[in-house]
C-alpha cells in the first residue's frame, strides 16, 4: 500500500482528524506559492476554497470536519472576523463617505431582496438569507489585494476601504437581526444588549490599563518566549464575545467582529501590539483550517447540475452590490467622489467581491433550515468566483489607464 493509499484509507468512516489536517495543511501551503506563482491573480482563499472541494467527502473523500476539525474551523472563522474588525477604521462609518456607503449598502439590501422576490418562489426567510449574501464585500480578503495593487493610500483605496467596512458590518448586523426565529423588534433588543455587554467587556480592560500603568508593563515582560500573555488575552476576549453572542442566541461572528474593534482600541490607546502574532495564529493555521473545511462543504455536483444558478448568482451580485455603488459615485456629490469612469468600475466591482461572509451567511441559513446544502454550495462557489474574477477585472483595468503624459521640459 503506498503512502497516499495510507492517507486516504479510512474505508467506510470519515478519515481520523489527523489525516484531515494533514491534507488541510498540504493545501494551506500550497495555495500562497500558487498563488504568487500566477503573480495574485489566483487569491489563496479560491485555492483553499477548490482544494477543499476537491479533498473533501463530496470528491475525494480524503478529509472532512469529523472530530474536532470543525470546531479549529470555527475559531478561524472567530479569528477570521476578528482580524477583519480590528482592521475597520470606525472613522470609515462616520461622515459623508460613512453615510452615504451605510445609505447605499441598505439600497442594495433591498434591490438584491427584490430581485430574488421577483424570480423566486421561497419563504420571506430564504430571500433575506441570499439576499444578505449577495450585499456583502470581502474587505478582509481585499486589503492585500489592494497592498499588492498600490492602490490602498489611493483615492480609489480610500474609497474601497468605506464600502468594504459598511459592506462588512451592514451584513453581519443583519444576520443578527433577520436570520433568527425571533421577531425582528426582539432581535434588534438582543443586539442593542449585545452590544452594551460588549462596550463593558471593552472597556474593563482599556480602564484598568489606563489607570494602573504597571499591569501594562507586566504584560510587556509576559509577551514573550512561553507566556504570551496578550495574546492569550486576545484570545480569551474572542472567546468571551462569541459566548456572550451565543447566550444572547446571535451568531457568533458577531462577537468575533466586536472583538476586533475592541482590539483595535487597546491597541490605539499605546498597549501591547499583538497584530503580528494574531495573524501569524490567524492566517498561519486557523483562517486556512475554516476555508477548507468551508470548501469540503461545496457540493461540486450540485453546482455542475445547476450551471446556470451559479451563474445568476455571480451576475446577481455583480448587479445587486456593484450597481448601486457605482450609481452612488457617479450621481451623488461629495469632495472624495472618484473623478473618472474607469475608477467608479473598478470601485463596483472591488465592492461586489465577496466571500468569508456569504460562507458564514450559508452557515447560518442552512441551519436555520432556510437554505438546502445544495443552494449553499452553489452560492459559496460564486461568491469565490466574484473573488477570483472581479478583483482580476478591476485590476486589468486600472492597469488600462493611459499614462500620464512626461512634460518635454523638467
Amino acid at each position: 500500500m503506498t503512502c497516499m493509499d495510507l492517507l486516504a484509507s479510512e474505508g467506510v468512516g470519515d478519515p481520523s482528524p489527523i489525516v484531515s489536517l494533514f491534507w488541510i495543511a498540504l493545501i494551506a501551503v500550497l495555495a500562497p506559492l500558487l498563488s504568487r506563482w500566477v503573480r495574485g491573480y489566483l487569491p489563496d482563499v479560491v485555492v483553499l476554497l477548490v482544494a477543499g472541494a476537491v479533498v473533501g467527502p463530496h470528491v475525494l473523500g480524503w478529509a472532512s470536519s469529523a472530530g474536532g476539525v470543525d470546531l479549529v474551523s470555527e475559531l478561524g472563522l472567530g479569528m477570521l472576523f476578528l482580524l477583519a474588525g480590528y482592521e475597520l477604521d470606525p472613522r470609515l462609518l462616520r461622515g459623508r463617505s460613512g453615510r452615504t456607503a451605510w445609505v447605499v449598502w441598505i439600497v442594495c439590501l433591498l434591490f438584491a431582496f427584490a430581485i430574488v422576490m421577483l424570480v423566486t418562489d421561497t419563504s420571506n426567510g430564504t430571500r433575506v438569507a441570499v439576499a444578505i449574501a449577495l450585499t456583502s464585500t470581502a474587505l478582509g480578503t481585499l486589503l492585500p489585494i489592494l497592498k499588492q495593487a498600490g492602490i490602498l493610500d489611493s483615492r480609489l483605496g480610500r474609497a474601497v476601504m468605506t464600502h468594504g467596512a459598511v459592506g462588512e458590518l451592514g451584513p453581519i448586523v443583519a444576520m443578527s437581526v433577520l436570520l433568527t426565529s425571533r421577531s425582528a423588534g426582539s432581535a434588534v433588543v438582543m443586539v442593542v444588549l449585545f452590544g452594551m455587554a460588549a462596550v463593558v467587556v471593552g472597556f474593563v480592560p482599556v480602564r484598568m490599563l489606563d489607570r494602573k500603568p504597571h499591569l501594562g508593563g507586566g504584560l510587556a515582560e509576559l509577551g514573550g518566549g512561553t507566556s504570551q500573555l496578550p495574546v492569550r488575552g486576545v484570545v480569551l476576549l474572542l472567546l468571551v464575545l462569541m459566548v456572550v453572542a451565543e447566550v444572547f442566541e446571535l451568531d457568533v461572528v458577531l462577537g468575533a467582529f466586536a472583538a476586533g474593534m475592541i482590539l483595535r482600541r487597546l491597541i490605539a490607546a499605546g498597549h501591547p501590539d499583538v497584530d503580528s502574532s494574531l495573524e501569524a495564529i490567524g492566517y498561519g493555521l486557523l483562517i486556512p483550517v475554516f476555508f477548507v473545511v468551508s470548501g469540503m462543504g461545496i457540493d461540486v455536483a450540485a453546482v455542475g447540475r445547476s450551471p446556470a444558478l451559479w451563474l445568476w448568482f455571480v451576475v446577481t451580485i455583480a448587479i445587486a452590490r456593484g450597481l448601486p455603488v457605482w450609481l452612488s459615485e457617479r450621481f451623488v456629490p461629495r469632495a472624495d467622489t472618484l473623478p473618472t469612469g474607469r475608477e467608479r468600475v473598478e470601485l463596483a466591482l472591488y465592492a461586489a467581491t465577496g466571500l468569508p461572509i456569504i460562507v458564514a451567511v450559508t452557515q447560518v441559513a442552512v441551519q436555520a433550515g432556510l437554505l438546502t446544502a445544495d443552494v449553499s454550495s452553489i452560492l459559496v462557489a460564486a461568491g469565490a468566483t466574484t473573488v477570483l474574477v472581479f478583483p482580476l477585472v478591476a485590476r486589468l483595468i486600472g492597469a488600462s489607464e493611459a499614462k500620464p503624459v512626461t512634460p518635454a521640459h523638467e
